[in-house]
């Protein structure tokens, strides 16, 4: 597993099966330059190649998430968009067989907001903020944040905060389903190791059934959806002692199986 991208503003390390990248540039509230966005890309790729890797966790350092791409950088400093300057890492993230958690510690803005559309779920500190600002500053989506936000929070949200570029805090974020769970910002790092450690207690087999069921139902009709994982359920054999010893070890009870 790549433990070192050698990448500017972007930290990666591997550790009990769980990959953990940081946007890294707290100096430009961990704006993505082209070469974050390539290694997100590589890594997230790496994870899904490697069996090991059961998780990815995405945050940034503090005090931002995210402010979105490196329009500096981007845009060429008006001399033209230079070659990367597309790359889109979001793309990356909906394609990946391992989960991503995205951890948003602070303000997550435009493509950082694509980002964070794209994980698997997020968790965020009460510090968080979720806006985009693409029409505020002249420049149309192509991440994904049409297609993604409306899904998320809903049609008349998503254009009230596309059209306006103002900011969603936290407790707006819960309350429209944008995001997980809300948690104080001291308490972050201790909540994201609870999930963590659930995720790897998990059977992995059992997982990623569950997993697969959940992207391939994701769109379908309900009917479809059912028959999917009925067929999962036929092709797979339960192996009842191991069963057994983990519902006992999880609730201490022996007489229920």
């Amino acid at each position: 597993m790549i433990e070192d991208l050698g990448v500017d503003g972007l930290r990666c390390r591997w550790a009990d099966g769980v990959l953990r990248l940081t946007l890294d540039r707290p100096q430009a509230r961990n704006a993505l330059t082209i070469a974050m966005r390539r290694g997100l890309i590589t890594a997230i790729r790496a994870a899904d190649a490697d069996p090991a890797t059961r998780l990815v966790v995405l945050t940034g350092t503090d005090p931002a998430f995210s402010a979105g791409v490196d329009l500096k950088e981007s845009l060429g400093g008006g001399h033209g968009s230079p070659p990367g300057a597309r790359t889109d890492p979001a793309a990356a993230l909906r394609a990946a067989r391992t989960p991503v958690l995205g951890v948003i510690n602070g303000p997550c803005y435009t493509g950082a907001l694509e980002l964070a559309l794209s994980c698997a779920f997020l968790v965020a500190s009460e510090r968080a903020r979720f806006a985009d600002t693409h029409a505020a500053v002249g420049l149309s989506a192509g991440w994904g944040m049409s297609a993604l936000l409306p899904r998320a929070v809903g049609v008349r949200l998503a254009r009230q905060m596309m059209l306006t570029g103002e900011p969603v805090d936290a407790a707006q974020a819960l309350r429209v389903g944008l995001v997980n769970e809300v948690v104080p910002h001291d308490r972050l790092a201790v909540r994201v190791r609870q999930i963590v450690d659930g995720i790897l207690a998990a059977e992995p087999t059992a997982a990623d059934t569950t997993l697969e069921l959940l992207a391939a139902g994701e769109g379908a009709t309900l009917a479809h959806a059912l028959a999917l994982e009925a067929e999962a359920k036929l092709r797979r054999r339960t192996d009842v002692a191991q069963v057994a010893r983990r519902f006992a070890a999880r609730t201490g009870r022996r007489d229920a199986l």
